[in-house]
């Protein structure tokens, strides 16, 4: 098949592609916009016949005079024009209601999908992918805020009935009247312009969708300079000029390629179109003329007039369609694409799962050890293990801190403790038992995690807190006894609504806390998770936010808050690790040393070497107070 022959199959199939979406937006809506659209394209060719017939009539009616049956006709051809224009013009706002419901709908299911498929992996390794961030990106920016979504698509393709209706109208029209040569002539001239719009169309998306990730680096400057989080570094820092340039030069980097593919593919091609229609416009007037000449009576001399007028009218572009059929299943393509890799993913294929609405089995707490053996781990699309051949063993029962530089793969352990990643090669076992033997959920309910990166939810700070355990989702006691815990109580008791505060400023009667507050709140999930029947107990950078001082009152209850739990603390503050019964040291990606803290002092190691280190730096930095003389 030549190229002119796939790119019209590849039209075809795109129509039928968009259609089988049309089901989401429901019947109703379907139904009524086509009905809509099919009287859009009736009308006007009823209003040319009309008008046609009106004018046709006009001669004789003066020659006899009101009340003759020829002036009745002039008024009734009059009534059902006028009628005819009333009526489109009455209909033009029902179809853009209709088409913007058609496409809320669709895109909204459409928008289900693309949340389930970032849902449905039990890891996060798809949503870490670069190799599929631009999908997912340019899927859920197009579904949100586009002009040219699958919805959009949809909505246009029910809106091309119009267009079509008019045009077979018209040509009937020309062949009932005049000639069906010219009819052919007409409809010919009037789809090479659609060939060459609609081509032309299709090869130039071709071209944006190759600069998917070039558009989402331009929005992400776009953002960063509109947006509230980044503007009080902007300005500090000096950066306003620095950004504009950024943006100028990521928007240039996809649009100049664009422009040019776009005035090689629309520009140049429509030159030929353009003579083409215009010599077929030109031979059909002038056949018409000369019937009109040599005898043909008003009406029709008008009638073709106007339909071969209207007709090529109908070769232009079409606002309400053609870019949204062309654009809008880009991002339907782009969440099929996220789709697939998320359920090609090899680690999803192995998870057990529990089915929907079934309790979730019980997951026995650890007795004797957590172990990683001969684990070797790397991310999507990188070369560069993690860990190879990592060793370790976390004692049940204990605080075992993990400390390194960063980079060194601390927190890559909390993501496969947590089944948020598997290994390639190796396991984590719990007794012996390899994780991946128990249903995830099951799992992850034995787990109180702090994510250096945790989330600050824009719910209320009681919801917050109880997202640790959602099943205990209403148990205020619970929930107060962890926040005192965690040193958070009174701060949220004196929020304007106390616990039932929502923690975002623009939420109506919101309010924001520090980030030392948001740390503490963030512990109060932990423990919550904990009192609620966690047993493994993840701290990774738990204090990073608190000042010497405070971490060394939180750090003198830790041991009294955790109770027997088996809890990892990672950290890179050496006062927080030394409160550990014991320390492991990793070191690119392996185990460097492990021990208590004196015994790692004693050893005179790496560890002792960075504990100094920070010894000497907080002892320099600790603030004098000049008239009592101690630290404050």
């Amino acid at each position: 098949m030549n190229t002119s022959g796939r790119s019209l199959a590849d039209a075809v199939f795109a129509r039928f592609r968009i259609a089988g979406l049309l089901p989401y937006a429901g019947v109703g809506p379907t139904a009524g916009l086509a009905a809509v659209n099919l009287l859009l394209g009736l009308l006007p060719v009823a209003f040319v016949v009309a008008t046609s017939v009106m004018l046709g009539r006009i001669p004789p009616a003066v020659a006899v005079g009101v009340g003759s049956p020829e002036w009745s006709g002039v008024v009734w051809a009059f009534v059902v024009a006028s009628g005819a224009f009333a009526l489109q013009q009455s209909l033009s706002p029902l179809q853009a209601a209709l088409s913007e419901l058609v496409a809320r709908r669709v895109d909204g299911r459409i928008f289900d999908r693309l949340m389930g498929a970032s849902l449905r992996s039990p890891g996060i390794a798809p949503l870490e992918d670069q190799r599929l961030l631009d999908d997912l990106a340019e899927a859920s920016h197009e579904l949100e805020h586009g002009f040219q979504s699958p919805g959009r698509a949809c909505a246009g393709l029910l809106n091309l009935i119009a267009r079509v209706t008019a045009l077979l109208g018209y040509v009937i029209v020309i062949g009932l009247a005049f000639a069906w040569w010219a009819a052919a002539a007409v409809l010919v001239a009037v789809l090479a312009f659609r060939y060459g719009q609609r081509g032309g169309l299709r090869r130039y998306s071709q071209v944006v969708v190759r600069f998917a990730a070039a558009r989402r680096k331009s929005r992400y400057f776009r953002n960063l300079a509109m947006g509230g989080v980044a503007a009080k570094e902007i300005r500090v820092f000096g950066l306003v000029e620095w950004l504009r340039d950024q943006y100028a030069d990521a928007y240039r980097e996809w649009t100049r390629p664009v422009w040019a593919a776009r005035r090689r593919i629309l520009l140049r091609p429509y030159g030929w179109y353009t003579v083409l229609g215009l010599a077929t416009t030109s031979a059909v007037l002038v056949a018409t003329a000369r019937a009109g000449l040599a005898g043909m009576d008003v009406t029709s001399l008008v009638l073709v007039l106007q339909a071969v007028l209207g007709a090529m009218r109908l070769g232009e572009f079409y606002p309400e369609a053609d870019v949204q059929t062309q654009f809008g299943m880009n991002a339907f393509r782009a969440v099929r694409a996220f789709e697939r890799a998320v359920d090609e993913y090899p680690a999803a294929a192995a998870l057990p799962s529990v089915p929907a609405g079934e309790r979730l089995p019980t997951v026995p707490a650890p007795r004797r050890e957590i172990r990683f053996s001969d684990l070797t781990f790397r991310y999507p699309g990188q070369s560069q293990p993690v860990y190879e051949g990592l060793n370790l063993v976390v004692p049940a029962g204990r605080c075992t801190a993990i400390v390194g530089v960063n980079g060194a793969g601390k927190t890559t352990l909390v993501k496969l403790l947590a089944r948020l990643y598997d290994p390639q090669q190796g396991a984590v076992t719990v007794d012996g038992t390899d994780l991946r033997a128990f249903p995830v959920d099951a799992w992850r309910a034995r787990l109180a995690v702090i994510f250096q990166d945790f989330n600050r939810y824009e719910v209320s700070a009681a919801d917050n807190i109880a997202f640790g355990a959602v099943e205990y989702l209403g148990d205020v006691d619970r929930i107060r006894a962890a926040a005192a815990d965690a040193g958070i109580q009174t701060t949220l008791e004196g929020l304007p609504a106390g616990f039932g505060t929502p923690l975002a400023r623009h939420v109506t009667g919101g309010a924001d806390l520090s980030g030392g507050q948001w740390q503490r709140v963030a512990l109060a999930r932990a423990l919550f998770a904990l009192r609620s029947g966690a047993s493994v107990l993840v701290l990774d950078e738990p204090t990073a936010s608190l000042d010497v001082r405070a971490e060394s009152r939180f750090f003198d209850e830790f041991v009294r808050l955790t109770g027997d739990a088996t809890t990892i603390l990672i950290s890179h503050r050496f006062s927080t690790v030394r409160h550990a019964d014991h320390i492991i040291v990793l070191d690119s990606g392996r185990v460097h040393e492990e021990g208590s803290h004196e015994e790692l002092i004693r050893r005179n190691g790496r560890y002792a070497e960075l504990f100094r280190l920070q010894a000497d730096r907080f002892a320099d930095d600790e603030p004098q107070d000049e008239h009592s003389g101690v630290t404050v």
